[in-house]
């Protein structure tokens, strides 16, 4: 019984070695994402519980346009990868050139549709705060971060582009690099810009540290600094190295994609667009249902965010190593092999997440008291910060079996398992406890976290009949 277990979750040393290769740069650029990520909230939150929610509403709304361009680039992906394992160096280079039409276009309609509506958006927010003096501040000053946010989408996207298709090719370093001199830019930019000139202490040495007091802007204009960094690095390393990344010798030397491919990445591809949006939206009208509770949630429920994202690092990288491991198994016709690398890194996804998570429940007292915030929303935090300690493994699972379904193109199925799954269950369940009960913020949170049991189920049954082995550019 042990050997038939190992046999299918145990990897050997070859296959370990190469989701390290993949895997090791992209829980490097995660982490120090999620940390400075944890840094930025504590600068943010330095300002005031009003500023740190005001940031923390336009980056959940920001969420819908991030998860709009990976849905849609998601689609193009899984034929990226799967002409990487045929070596289709023309079916590479016309996918890189959809993904560069999809992204120009969500940028323009994102950036026309919030700039029209960002404040209506950001008001639905704030309602459960009886203050209306706090609510006034905390709109403006997300108005403020807003507007400076805008400029940073089109950056955004056009990394995201090369990104996907340099790892399609399973060539993750170079986007780690760039991405860790965007974050440490954003870092450096962040104390000089969102603080005033100051008297600093270090070691019994008094200096003066230049500040622009900008506040939130700061912190926008930071971010914003940053991700064009972000850009160049990549865009000027990928273009010297064509001999590497392929796909890029000759991409703009016309604009053609077949149109036969462009409808069979509408086809495989339009549900994961449409899940990535209605997924976001539903999370965004969650964490609407949990701001009913009032700005203290709000501000807690950012903090075990900020907190979740530094223990999901592993989590968020086995995603992009499902895709691109077991989408190349599938390209090369190996469905066996595909099911048997799945099979292992859903194992290796599940343990160490158990692990973390429990890390994660250890130091739910800790975390909050590093926030310049309330007792009442240190409180909320540290329980919210348990059951989501708890909850980590059962997430962890569903992200990588998410994956593995979508690899093999059976896209429909993960826009039922995904977003439909999301409305129905979960976003309907917050709608009535917040609306119709009056539970607090901690047991709305653990219902709603909890209640993914059931997907985790029906994952589980997707996963065993293997209908969503397939290979999807064979011809």
């Amino acid at each position: 019984m042990f050997q038939s277990f190992k046999r299918k979750f145990i990897g050997d040393k070859a296959f370990y070695r190469a989701v390290l290769i993949i895997l090791l740069p992209l829980v490097v650029q995660q982490g120090i994402t999620s940390a400075v990520n944890l840094l930025d909230n504590l600068m943010v939150g330095s300002l005031g519980e009003e500023s740190l929610s005001a940031v923390s509403v336009v980056n959940q709304i920001l969420m819908v346009f991030n998860l709009t361009i990976f849905g849609g680039l998601s689609g193009v992906s899984i034929f990226g990868a799967q002409f990487a394992g045929k070596g289709d160096v023309d079916g590479m280079r016309q996918s890189f050139r959809a993904k560069m039409y999809f992204g120009i276009a969500v940028v323009a309609i994102g950036i026309g549709l919030l700039s029209g509506l960002g404040e209506t958006f950001i008001s639905l927010f704030l309602k459960g705060e009886v203050d209306a003096t706090r609510a006034a501040y905390a709109l403006g000053e997300a108005m403020d971060y807003l507007d400076i946010m805008l400029v940073g989408l089109l950056p955004f996207a056009l990394v995201q582009v090369y990104a996907g298709s340099m790892r399609e090719m399973g060539k993750t370093v170079a986007t780690m690099v760039g991405s860790v001199i965007a974050i440490l830019t954003n870092l450096v930019l962040n104390f000089l810009l969102i603080y005033p000139v100051r008297e600093l202490h270090v070691l019994g040495v008094s200096f003066t540290m230049w500040g622009a007091g900008m506040g939130v802007r700061g912190a926008a204009l930071a971010t914003v600094i940053s991700r064009f960094v972000e850009m160049l690095f990549v865009l000027i390393y990928a273009h010297l190295h064509q001999q590497r990344y392929i796909f890029l010798k000759g991409a703009y030397r016309n604009g053609y994609v077949p149109l036969s491919l462009l409808k069979r990445i509408a086809i495989t591809g339009s549900p994961l667009l449409v899940n990535e949006i209605l997924w976001s939206l539903g999370m965004t009208f969650i964490n609407q249902c949990y701001s009913t509770r009032g700005m203290a949630a709000l501000a807690a429920l950012n903090i075990t965010s900020t907190a979740w994202n530094l223990f999901c690092i592993i989590m968020f990288a086995m995603g992009n190593a499902v895709s691109i491991m077991v989408g190349q198994c599938l390209g090369q016709g190996d469905k066996a092999g595909a099911r048997s690398t799945a099979a292992k890194l859903l194992f290796i996804t599940v343990v160490s997440h158990i692990v973390l998570g429990l890390m994660l429940a250890g130091i739910a007292g800790i975390v909050p008291n590093w926030f310049a915030v309330t007792e009442e929303t240190k409180r909320i935090a540290s329980k919210t910060l348990v059951i989501a300690g708890l909850s980590l493994p059962i997430h962890a699972f569903l992200h990588a079996a998410y994956f593995t379904i979508r690899s093999g193109g059976k896209t429909f199925i993960t826009f039922l398992f995904d977003s439909v799954y999301t409305w129905c269950v979960p976003a309907l369940l917050a709608f009535v406890l917040s609306r119709y009960t009056h539970a607090d913020v901690v047991l709305m949170y653990f219902c709603i976290q909890f209640i993914d049991v059931v997907k985790a189920i029906i994952g589980t049954c997707m996963l065993k009949s293997d209908f969503w082995a397939n290979n999807i550019v064979s011809d």
